[in-house]
């Protein structure tokens, strides 16, 4: 096994470099966004996997601090888009529009051009406009009447879900939600953190820092850094029991009776692709050429939430998908 970090990139940059650039980055946004270090991390994992991000919870808990964060740490261009239910397609996508000089029309892009797009409260749009910002995750294009016009290489959306409010929201349907790599859920930060977000907070008020500007990671060096982590080592023990993981959703019957009964519908290829992307990235972020089971494991609820569909008994019974999961990951043997 060799150490990939030690390899030359395809920029000629070395590897070890090139982590120690993603590094000081991850170490950046976790002292801006203090008590959120697994959302940080998702993060970095979408970027390096070339993947979207949906977050879930209450407000105030810097989901929109931390993309911002990352905007501000590559040289990427960010954008925030508030959902609401009056939104149209076209103020998302971009519209064309009548110029008298020549009778002829011009494209104006939407806000879904920029390399970082937070998509917030992406529940309270309706379906038209969910759909096209899915479209556009998946196809990375945007069609409109007869002309296709490519997004940026470098494209990521963190969209992200209130769950306390649920009125006047369209809930995003299973179909749907499949197009997403993660689905990350935050919390609220203990007593510790809380205080020094205080502190943080005065100092950034009071405009501590703001002399020196950190070194911003190029878009070169992320594309540099999605091609070594693709190069990450996983055993083939290891990816078969990913794919034995993703196969339990379909059939936990074979595991454990009792897990029959809680699902309706298992996970679909796009979660074999996530896990495996995801692992690899996360493997790398911890400055690993090799992943271990305990990376599957530490990425699955977040690769597979949003991709299982319970059975109504088992939201009888008061039993949520997180639950499943960690059932599900005690009962498939690790190798």
């Amino acid at each position: 096994m060799h150490d990939t970090r030690q390899a030359t990139a395809r920029d000629g940059a070395p590897e070890d470099l090139l982590h120690a650039e993603l590094q000081a980055l991850r170490r950046r946004i976790g002292a801006q966004i203090l008590g959120q270090q697994v959302l940080v991390d998702r993060l970095l994992v979408a970027l390096l996997a070339d993947g979207h991000l949906l977050v879930e919870g209450a407000p105030g808990l810097a989901k929109t601090s931390a993309i911002k964060a990352l905007a501000g740490g590559i040289e990427a261009d960010f954008h925030r888009i508030q959902f609401t239910p009056d939104l149209l397609p076209a103020d998302l996508t971009g519209t064309e529009v009548y110029r008298p000089a020549d009778g002829s029309f011009r494209f104006d892009q939407g806000p879904i051009f920029h390399n970082l797009l937070l998509a917030d409260e992406v529940n309270r749009a309706p379906a038209k406009v969910q759909s096209a910002l899915l479209e556009a995750m998946g196809e990375r294009q945007v069609t409109v009447g007869r002309a296709t016009f490519e997004l940026p290489q470098l494209f990521l959306v963190m969209a992200t879900q209130n769950p306390i409010e649920q009125e006047g929201t369209y809930p995003l349907p299973e179909a749907q939600l499949d197009r997403f790599l993660l689905h990350a859920r935050v919390d609220y930060p203990d007593l510790d953190t809380e205080k020094a977000i205080l502190a943080l907070n005065r100092s950034a008020a009071l405009g501590a820092g703001e002399a020196s500007l950190p070194r911003r990671v190029s878009q070169v060096q992320v594309m540099a850094a999605r091609r070594a982590v693709l190069g990450v080592y996983m055993a083939p023990q290891l990816e078969d029991y990913l794919v034995h993981l993703v196969m339990a959703t379909r059939a936990p019957g074979r595991y454990s009776a009792g897990l029959e009964r809680w699902l309706r519908f298992g996970a679909s290829p796009r979660a074999s692709l996530a896990l495996d992307r995801c692992a690899r990235a996360l493997a790398w972020l911890d400055g690993r050429d090799f992943v271990t089971p305990e990376d599957i494991q530490q990425i699955a609820p977040d690769c597979l939430r949003h991709r299982l569909l319970l059975d109504y008994e088992a939201e009888a019974e008061g039993r949520d998908v997180d639950g499943f999961i960690d059932a599900l990951l005690s009962k498939v043997p690790v190798p």
